[in-house]
């Protein structure tokens, strides 16, 4: 069954009952000026509850571009994140090279793909990352637009990294998503809201139970 991570929390209250539910990740937007946003206190706090009532959930911090003092930063002293989840234009090099930083974080790269052929780019991220995120392209926003990527762009991709897949993940679409394509986890956003940054938890446990059932069934055929 593909993990589930939760992103654009920022409410510590929803992310407690969210890692009851059985998401596997929680994710917080560190990126300014964007509607999901956390300044540094709130996440802190967020992440340090979570790692004392939830630890084996993983708690993903999602940055674009920032440079290493900001990394370096976010990542020492309490309420750090077990993932970076690095959401812009960050090359290979960056990415090796904050991996190398930080052996005990994991790196995950997002890439919000265009067109298909897009998806040749991943072979560079190798040993660069742990994992990819992909995602649909959108001029105005970096990510939770709940634009969908069309399935038979990856029904036949054989990615050499573990991957996530965003972009309008909802209940409703699990059965078809996961009878085409196969993600080692799902990562749900703006279309589980009811306003940026907070969840409706019934959509939240629908999807939840749709990843389940679809798993069972395609587990017996």
């Amino acid at each position: 069954m593909p993990a589930l991570k939760i992103c654009g929390l920022t409410d510590l209250g929803q992310a407690l009952a969210i890692a009851k539910l059985g998401a596997d990740a929680i994710g917080v937007i560190g990126v300014p000026d964007t509607p999901r946003y956390l300044a540094d206190a709130p996440r802190r706090a967020l992440f340090e509850c979570l790692e004392q009532q939830a630890p084996q959930l993983q708690r993903v911090w999602v940055v674009a571009n920032a440079n290493e003092g900001t990394i370096s930063k976010g990542l020492s002293g309490v309420g750090t994140p077990t993932v970076v989840q690095l959401h812009g234009d960050e090359s290979p090099e960056t990415c090796l090279n904050l991996r190398q930083r930080h052996p005990e974080t994991r790196f995950w790269k997002a890439l919000r793909l265009r067109s298909p052929d897009q998806l040749h780019s991943v072979e560079s991220y190798i040993d660069a990352v742990h994992a990819l995120l992909l995602d649909a392209w959108n001029p105005d926003q970096l990510g939770g637009t709940g634009h969908r990527l069309p399935l038979d762009w990856l029904a036949e991709a054989d990615l050499p990294l573990p991957w996530w897949m965003a972009g309008g993940v909802s209940a409703e679409w699990i059965p078809e998503l996961m009878a085409q394509v196969k993600p080692h986890g799902m990562d749900a956003s703006s279309r589980l809201e009811i306003r940026p940054g907070w969840k409706d938890l019934n959509k939240v446990t629908a999807l939840v139970e749709a990843i389940r059932s679809s798993a069972e069934i395609l587990a017996d055929g």
